[in-house]
């Protein structure tokens, strides 16, 4: 390979000079070999021309293929003779969003043999494609003369990255035949259209699977919240002798780090150091931080950043800085972003999205406030909806309302769900009744699916007593066809995850076993002193009747089997899917300082660590 900084010899023949083209991994090289061409006259050579086109079409400016091609047409006298330019410059066209020169040599394809030769016109169909110009890409593929394999695939990759899942469809099942580019194709655009199942469909009928297929499957899942059926095609891809590549590990350890159990991921990392697989290509590194991070494993994330740190990767320091955000360790995160920009690695939007969200869970007002108006003023990053939903998150906890109606006012995009979510929270607990009606609208407006935004509107009403608004909102539910998501709290023990719910363990035999625990442990935080917190249970119940609906949450249910099944010691990981409620909140600081017990909770929004009678978060959630 030729470096970057060297001149490039042109004083050979001409079917050297093609050579060196090939050769070329630079805007720079190929500039070099034109201007020389030019210089010398042997702008006319074809094929060097043609050579020099594809150069340019694949590189950071695609146009000059397109005014190179223009150049050449008036050059030569037998135009038969750019004819191997075409796919290059129609992929430039593409590539510059060229409409006019590309429907200029559109026009000449179809006047010429060439229209006849399907390897320009499936550069013509992937050319309309990346233009945007569905219809006229159609229409070149229905008119073609000549239809191959690859001329299908062209149009159905072409329609999935413009989101026409259904044209995509429809050429799919009308295909006379299939590849694995096909399949893999439809796989991936069915999952980032939420059909999962159907992609798995396409997975399972496929005689012949390739490392792509593989890949495709286990992050179709992934992305549609299946983790653990990630995580199983994973270890049937290995099963079977295929080396993941980037893509499937990086999948994989994202789903590991969706369920919370660093187990998996501890052998994820062990398949990596005995493969000799490089933590520090391709995003694994991130992958990495960010799955310890995720699993409860903070010293664990800090190590593997600290071994890749010197590689200057900002993706690395933004999985960091996310990971302490996510641990309450806020001045961790100040402390590695000021080292940050001590070794001149530039921030970006992500970088802040992490040390707002730190200062947030952190409870550092004017902090999260300056770290807001440094991204804009020192850095010039404009921010996105995630910044303000941060800002207004940090501003409606510290209990400044009305400033964060004023953020909401003043940005210059429409608020997005979570935003008014916050709002509607923060109205619950300073019993704002009119703002928390209209942050639920908008909300409600926006997700009509999101049964969250129903409760947090029905909890506002049971707050203060209006059962009729709360019998209301649960008629508005059920008219929509919208569920309550259950509290779920789950736990790793063996190889195996359990789950339990309000009351009840699910796949546990042990469930009246779990119930005579939680009794014990009720009784004895209550010689401590512990009263259950009635106002958590924001139903129309007697006192007693709370008290029993309190004592059932899933995270005590998590605990009392956790108690059950191991030895003395051994540190307690709970995953929850929700937020942790007040009364859970104080009854794991007593668990811990009764039982002696290290107990980690990821909820909903961040960690809490409960040890000795205390809370990493310091009640800031």
């Amino acid at each position: 390979m030729i470096s970057a900084s060297t001149c490039v010899s042109v004083s050979v023949p001409g079917n050297s000079r093609v050579t060196l083209l090939e050769k070329c991994r630079t805007l720079h090289q190929v500039r070099q070999i034109h201007s020389h061409m030019i210089k010398t006259n042997l702008i006319s050579h074809a094929l060097s021309v043609s050579k020099l086109i594809s150069g340019f079409s694949e590189s950071s400016s695609p146009f000059q293929a397109v005014m190179l091609y223009a150049h050449m047409i008036f050059c030569l006298e037998d135009l038969r003779e750019i004819d191997f330019s075409v796919p290059s410059v129609l992929r430039a066209c593409g590539r510059s969003s060229a409409f006019r020169e590309g429907n200029q040599i559109f026009c000449h394809i179809l006047k010429t043999h060439l229209w006849f030769d399907p390897f320009v016109t499936n550069s013509l169909i992937r050319m309309w494609l990346e233009l945007g110009e569905i219809e006229l890409a159609r229409s070149v593929f229905d008119r073609t003369p000549v239809r191959d394999l690859i001329s299908w695939n062209s149009l159905i990759t072409g329609y999935l990255r413009v989101g026409e899942i259904e044209l995509a469809r429809e050429m799919f099942e009308r295909m006379p035949e299939r590849d694995l580019v096909s399949c893999n194709a439809m796989i991936d655009g069915y999952a980032k259209q939420g059909m999962y199942k159907l992609a798995e469909d396409i997975f399972l009928t496929m005689k012949v699977k390739d490392l792509v297929t593989w890949t495709t499957i286990i992050s179709a899942h992934v992305l549609n919240q299946r983790p653990m059926k990630g995580l199983a095609l994973f270890r049937e891809m290995l099963s079977k002798g295929i080396r993941p590549d980037a893509p499937a590990i990086i999948s994989v350890l994202s789903a590991i780090a969706d369920l919370g159990f660093v187990e998996e991921g501890k052998w994820i990392h062990t398949y990596l150091s005995t493969n000799k697989i490089d933590r520090c290509s391709s995003f694994i590194g991130s992958a990495l931080i960010n799955m310890y991070s995720k699993c409860g494993q903070i010293e664990n994330a800090y190590h593997v950043f600290r071994s890749i740190s010197h590689q200057r990767n900002t993706g690395d320091w933004n999985s960091m800085i996310s990971g302490f955000s996510i641990h309450g360790l806020v001045h961790e995160a100040i402390k590695l972003f000021l080292e940050m920009e001590r070794t001149e690695l530039k921030p970006d939007d992500i970088t802040f999205l992490g040390l707002l969200s730190a200062c947030n869970h952190g409870g550092l007002m004017n902090e999260g406030l300056s770290y807001f108006e440094t991204m804009q003023v020192k850095y010039k990053i404009l921010p996105k909806i995630q910044h303000y939903g941060c800002i207004v998150d940090l501003l409606r906890r510290s209990g400044h309302l009305e400033e964060a109606l004023e953020i909401i006012h003043d940005m210059p995009m429409e608020p997005d769900v979570l935003i008014w979510k916050a709002i509607l929270s923060a109205s619950m607990k300073h019993n704002n009744i009119k703002i928390g009606q209209i942050a639920a609208l908008r909300a409600m407006d926006l997700a009509p699916d999101d049964s969250s935004c129903y409760v947090l509107l029905s909890n506002l009403y049971a707050k203060l007593g209006w059962w009729d608004d709360v019998a209301r909102v649960r008629t508005l539910m059920k008219k929509r066809g919208v569920r309550k998501i259950p509290g779920c709290s789950s736990i790793f023990v063996d190889g195996k995850v359990h789950e339990f719910l309000i009351g009840k363990a699910i796949d546990v035999e042990s469930n009246q076993n779990i119930l005579s625990i939680m009794e014990e442990m009720v009784s004895k935080l209550k010689m401590e002193g512990y009263e259950p917190d009635l106002n958590q249970v924001l139903l129309d119940l007697e006192d007693d009747e709370k008290g029993n609906h309190l004592a059932l949450h899933s995270e005590k249910m998590a605990v009392a089997f956790r108690l059950l099944n191991t030895s003395h010691g051994i540190p307690i990981h709970i995953v929850k899917n929700l937020r942790i409620c007040c009364d859970c909140h104080s009854f794991m600081k007593l668990v811990s300082k009764i039982y002696d017990r290290r107990i980690i909770i990821r909820d909903q929004n961040r960690f809490h660590h409960f040890e000795n009678g205390y809370c990493s978060c310091k009640d800031h959630w």
